[in-house]
């Protein structure tokens, strides 16, 4: 699991660490706001791997001929940041839906 952490870019990871124990925090003290860090969670890591994707393709741009399994290797690592982001957005809304009054 720490391998899939470091994998996935330390730095990112850690914002998605700390906006998922923003999110515990917030469930415990300031139930409005869940769903609010969830949405931040999500945006937070597209816009990295957007400017990712960019890099990258700056890079196949400068090189010119790169094997596929490269890329495809590229593409594999880029998305660990994003299946946690949603992981966190689903427990957010998990969260949410169990502090909603009942029927």
């Amino acid at each position: 699991m720490f391998d899939l952490f470091l994998q996935g870019g330390t730095w990112i990871m850690s914002i998605l660490t700390v906006e998922l124990i923003c999110l515990l925090f917030a469930a415990w003290k300031a139930p409005a706001w869940v769903r609010e860090i969830g949405l931040l969670v999500l945006v937070t890591d597209l816009i990295w791997q957007l400017k990712g994707m960019f890099n990258a393709a700056e890079v196949v741009q400068q090189v010119g001929d790169v094997p596929l399994t490269l890329v495809a290797g590229g593409l594999k690592v880029s998305f660990i940041s994003l299946i946690y982001a949603l992981l966190i957005y689903a427990a957010s809304l998990v969260i949410r839906m169990l502090q909603k009054p009942r029927i």
